[in-house]
C-alpha cells in the first residue's frame, strides 16, 4: 500500500525526522518497505533557468532552424539553436542548460549536452510546456513573462511539489489502516506511548449545508443484510473538468491516475479515509435507487467495456429499470461521469464484507473500493465522509448540493467488549507492563476502558477495528504499541506449550509426526487445489465425483483433490530434478469429494520413499528402499498406536504396479506398493516410488484402543529354528505364519521371513522361503528335545495344508 508523507502530515505533524517516523510506523506493525521521491514534475526544473533571447537570426544551414544568444544570467551568453516556430528576440524563456537532466513522457531520462546541430554550437535547449513537464503543448516554446530577471530558477517560478511516497507491507487483517487517516491514527498512537510531541488535525465538515432540494432521489434497499447501511446525496450544476494541481499531486503520489474533479474526490475520500465511494451521472438514473439482486446470468458491462454475466448473488445498484454498478466492486459503463455530466448521485456504503468478496472472486475483480469492503470498513464514517467529499466537489465543480443527505441502514452491532487479565498480558508477553502504561496504550488505541479491577480491566472496541475479537488480539496490539523492542532478553530460553492429551487429535497428530520424523521422514504440505488432468490417471480416481471450483485461477488449479499421491509425486519430481534422488516424505492432508447428500472431506495420511534407504556414508550400504521397507514403516505405524489383528490382502487399486491392502473389522486401514509406471512416467520420475495411503480418520479411531502392555525382561534364553520351505507361489508368507501360530501359541514368540528364491535348481512354479521360528517360555529354560517337538509339527502341517515340503 503507498501513502503519501505529505497527505499523512495532513493530519499528524511529528517532531521527528522522516526516517525515524518511518522506523515507528515498522515498530508499530505497518512495515515500511521503502520509500522513494515523488515530484510533481519529475526532476523539480532542476537546471532549467529563466533566459533572455537577444539575437535570433536563421540558421546558415537549415530553413527551418533558429541561432539564438541568450542571456541566461551568467558573464557570458549562451548560443542555442532552437527549432521551435514562435522563439523571437526579447522573449523570456525557459533554458535547460547543459547538464540538466529533462523526463519524457514515460519517465525516460535524457541529459542536455553541448552539441552541433547542423554545423553550429549549441549550449542548452529552450524547452516548450512538454518537454519539462509543466503540459501537453509542443506547438512552440514556453514564453514566460517579460518582467522576470535572467538565470531565475525556473522551479521556483511554478508551484512543483516534493513528497515521499512511502511502501507499506500491510497485514490483511489491518483493515483499520488502509488509509492515510489509518496510518495516522497508529504514528499517533506510537507518539503518544513514547512521548514524543505530534500536532493532529482532522478535516471537518462544520460547513456542510444543502443549497437546494431540487434533486431528491429516493433509496430503496431490497438486501438489507448485504448492504447495512447506504447512504447518498446529490449535486447539481456541476462542471467536470481536471482536478486543480494539488489533488493530482496527492492522487500521483500513490500510484493514481487523475480523471476528472469528481471521480478525484471520490478516489481521494477513499485513500484519505478508508471509505469507497461512487458517484453516477445522476441524469441517468431513472426513478429510485435500488439496492438488490438480479437474476442468474443478467448481463452487465462495466467501466473496462467487459459484458458479464451476473449471479444470483450479485449485489447490484439499480434504478427502477436497468442495473449501474456491481456493488462494492466495479461501476457500471453506461452511468459513469463524464466531462458532460452536471449532476451526480454520490453513494456512500457500508457492505457485506462476505458478499463483496464472493462477487469479487467470481469476476474476477480486484478493485481499491472491493479490497476494502471485503476486510470490512469502518461502518460508522460514512456520514462524515458522504459530506466531506459533497463539500468538495462543490468546490472543485463549482456546483451546489441538491438534496439532503439519505440514510437507509438496520442497527448498528454493540461494540465488542472484553475482559482481559492482568496475568493473562503478563503470561503472553514474558514481563509485567505497569498498570498505567497499559490503560495510556488502550486510551491511545482509542480503546475505551469501561471498568478497571484489580484482576483485569473490561473494555469496548471501536467498531472500526474489526480485527480485534479477542483478549489474545488486544494483547498483540498492546505489545506492538508497547514495541517488542522494549521486551527484555533473559538468560534462559523458555517455551510455553499448550496442554492436551496424547489421545486427542491433536496429541494423534503430534504422535503421528513424532514417530515419523523419528525414522526420517521429511513433512510436505501441498496445495488441496490441483489440476483434473491427474484424476484421468487412475480410472478408479477418475469415476470419484471430484469438488470443482466456481472461480478457478486457471485450469491447472481448478479441482479439490481426490488423492494425496498426484502432489506428492509432484514434489517428487521437483526434488529428483535437483539432484536430491533419496526421499522420505510425508503428507497430513485431506481429500474432497461430492456425494448425493453433498460434500465430504476424507483426512489422509501418505508417506512415500524412493532411492536409497539411509543417505550415502563410508560405513553404510547403498541398498535402495523397496516394498518391504515401505511395508515396515506402515507396520511400524500400526504398532506404535496398538493396532494389531488387522488383516492383509492383495491391493485392488490401480494407482499401483503391486501391493498390499491392510484393513481392520472389515474396513480399509491403509493401501501400500509400487506406484504403477505409467503414473511414474507422467511425472518423469524415473526410479520406483513405493507409497503409501492411511485413513487417518480410521487410523485416529482405533489408535490406543489397546492397553499399554508393560512386562519384565525375559529370564531364561530364547531358542531359534529355520525352514527352508519349498511351496507353490501363490502361498503368502502371512499364510505361513499364520498356520505356525495355530500349531504353537504358547512359546512361539515370532516369525520372521529371511530369504526368498525363485530361480534355477527350483520345479516350474514354486519358490523358497527361508523362515525363522523364535521360542521362548517365561518360566524355565527350553530344551532341544521339546523344542524339536514343536518344529515336527510344524512341519507336518505346512505339508498338509501347502504341500510345503524342506530343501
Amino acid at each position: 500500500m503507498k501513502i503519501s508523507y505529505q497527505w499523512m502530515s495532513q493530519f499528524i505533524q511529528v517532531d521527528l525526522p522522516l526516517n525515524d517516523q518511518l522506523e515507528l510506523l515498522t515498530d508499530l506493525g505497518l512495515e515500511v518497505e521503502g520509500h522513494q521521491l515523488f515530484e510533481s514534475v519529475k526532476g523539480s526544473l532542476s537546471g532549467v533557468v529563466v533566459g533572455e533571447v537577444l539575437s535570433c537570426v536563421p540558421h546558415p544551414n537549415a530553413d527551418r532552424l533558429r541561432v539564438t544568444q541568450v542571456n541566461i544570467g551568467q558573464e557570458e551568453n549562451v548560443q542555442i539553436v532552437c527549432g521551435a516556430p514562435n522563439v523571437a528576440q526579447g522573449q523570456k524563456v525557459a533554458v535547460a542548460t547543459v547538464g540538466t537532466t529533462l523526463y519524457d513522457a514515460e519517465g525516460k531520462a535524457w541529459a542536455i549536452k553541448k552539441s552541433k546541430i547542423r554545423g553550429e554550437l549549441s549550449q542548452g535547449m529552450i524547452c516548450a510546456e512538454d518537454e519539462l513537464g509543466l503540459g501537453d503543448d509542443h506547438d512552440g516554446i514556453m514564453v514566460l513573462d517579460n518582467d522576470l530577471t535572467p538565470g531565475t530558477p525556473c522551479s521556483t517560478l511554478f508551484a512543483i511539489e516534493q513528497d515521499q511516497t512511502i511502501e507499506i507491507g500491510l497485514t490483511p487483517n489491518r483493515a483499520d489502516a488502509m488509509s492515510h487517516m489509518g496510518v495516522a491514527r497508529d504514528l499517533k498512537a506510537g507518539c503518544i506511548q513514547r512521548n514524543i510531541p505530534f500536532q493532529w488535525s482532522l478535516p471537518h465538515t462544520n460547513h456542510f449545508k444543502v443549497d437546494s432540494t431540487a434533486l431528491p432521489i429516493d433509496i430503496v434497499v431490497e438486501q438489507p443484510s448485504m448492504a447495512p447501511s447506504y447512504r447518498g446525496i446529490t449535486l447539481s450544476n456541476l462542471t467536470v473538468k481536471p482536478s486543480p494541481q494539488w489533488l493530482q499531486n496527492r492522487l500521483k503520489a500513490i500510484g493514481l491516475a487523475p480523471k476528472n474533479n469528481v471521480v478525484d474526490v471520490t478516489n481521494y475520500i477513499l485513500h484519505e479515509l478508508g471509505q469507497p465511494l461512487h458517484a453516477f451521472d445522476a441524469d441517468k438514473i431513472n426513478g429510485k435507487i435500488r439496492v438488490k439482486t438480479l437474476p442468474e446470468g443478467t448481463p452487465f458491462t462495466t467501466l473496462d467495456g467487459v459484458t458479464r454475466k451476473l449471479d444470483a448473488e450479485d449485489l447490484m445498484i439499480c434504478d427502477d429499470h436497468e442495473p449501474h454498478c456491481i456493488a462494492g466492486v466495479f461501476g457500471g459503463m453506461d452511468s459513469g461521469v463524464t466531462e458532460n455530466t452536471k449532476s451526480v448521485f454520490l453513494e456512500c456504503a457500508y457492505f457485506d464484507p462476505i458478499a463483496i468478496r464472493k462477487t469479487a472472486k467470481r469476476h474476477g475483480l480486484n478493485t481499491d473500493a472491493s479490497f476494502r469492503y471485503e476486510r470490512g470498513i469502518d461502518p460508522e464514517i460514512g456520514d462524515f465522509a458522504l459530506k466531506r467529499a459533497a463539500l468538495l466537489i462543490k468546490e472543485l465543480a463549482e456546483g451546489e448540493i441538491s438534496s439532503d443527505p439519505v440514510h437507509v441502514a438496520q442497527p448498528l452491532a454493540e461494540p465488542s467488549t472484553l475482559f482481559l487479565k492482568f496475568s493473562q498480558i503478563t503470561k503472553t508477553i514474558g514481563q509485567e507492563i505497569p498498570k498505567d502504561e497499559l490503560i495510556k496504550i488502550l486510551n491511545a488505541l482509542e480503546i475505551e476502558i469501561i471498568n478497571v479491577t484489580e484482576e483485569g480491566f473490561s473494555m469496548r472496541i471501536p467498531r472500526y477495528r474489526v480485527d480485534v475479537t479477542r483478549p489474545a488480539d488486544v494483547i498483540e496490539e498492546i505489545l506492538r504499541v508497547y514495541g517488542y523492542n522494549n521486551i527484555a532478553s533473559v538468560n534462559r530460553m523458555t517455551t510455553f506449550y499448550p496442554a492436551f492429551h496424547h489421545k486427542t487429535q491433536h496429541g494423534f497428530n503430534q504422535t503421528l509426526a513424532n514417530a515419523l520424523v523419528g525414522q526420517g521422514f521429511q513433512e510436505i504440505i501441498n496445495n488441496s487445489i490441483t489440476t483434473p488432468a491427474y484424476a484421468a490417471l487412475s480410472p478408479q480416481l477418475s469415476a470419484l465425483k471430484a469438488v470443482e471450483l466456481l472461480n478457478p485461477l486457471g485450469k491447472e488449479l481448478s479441482q479439490m483433490r481426490v488423492s494425496l499421491l498426484f502432489s506428492l509425486l509432484e514434489v517428487v519430481a521437483f526434488n529428483h530434478n535437483r539432484q536430491q534422488r533419496d526421499l522420505k516424505l510425508y503428507e497430513l492432508g485431506k481429500t474432497y469429494t461430492q456425494h448425493e447428500g453433498g460434500y465430504q472431506e476424507n483426512k489422509q495420511l501418505a508417506i512415500a520413499l524412493s532411492g536409497r534407504k539411509e543417505k550415502e556414508r563410508w560405513n553404510s550400504s547403498l541398498a535402495k528402499a523397496d516394498f518391504y521397507t515401505l511395508k515396515g514403516q506402515v507396520l511400524s505405524l500400526l504398532e506404535r498406536f496398538g493396532i494389531e489383528n488387522y488383516q492383509t490382502t492383495e491391493t485392488t487399486q490401480d494407482i499401483f504396479a503391486y501391493g498390499l491392502g491392510i484393513s481392520l473389522h472389515k474396513k480399509p486401514l491403509v493401501q501400500l506398493g509400487e506406484v504403477a509406471a505409467s503414473i511414474s512416467d507422467h511425472f518423469s520420475i524415473d526410479q520406483p516410488v513405493f507409497y503409501a495411503q492411511f485413513d487417518a480418520d480410521a487410523l485416529y479411531s482405533y489408535a490406543h484402543k489397546t492397553a499399554v502392555k508393560v512386562q519384565d525382561i525375559p529370564k531364561f534364553p530364547s531358542s531359534r529354528r529355520d525352514f527352508a520351505l519349498l511351496v507353490d507361489k501363490e502361498i503368502t508368507f502371512e499364510a505361513l505364519q499364520k498356520q505356525a501360530f495355530q500349531v504353537e501359541r504358547k512359546i512361539l514368540k515370532n516369525v520372521d521371513l529371511f530369504d526368498v528364491y525363485e530361480g534355477k535348481n527350483l520345479p516350474v512354479g514354486k519358490k523358497s522361503y527361508g523362515l525363522s521360528f523364535h521360542f521362548l517360555d517365561e518360566k524355565k529354560t527350553l530344551t532341544d528335545k521339546y523344542i524339536d517337538k514343536v518344529m515336527q509339527k510344524m512341519q507336518q502341517a505346512f505339508e498338509k495344508e501347502f504341500g510345503a515340503s524342506l530343501r
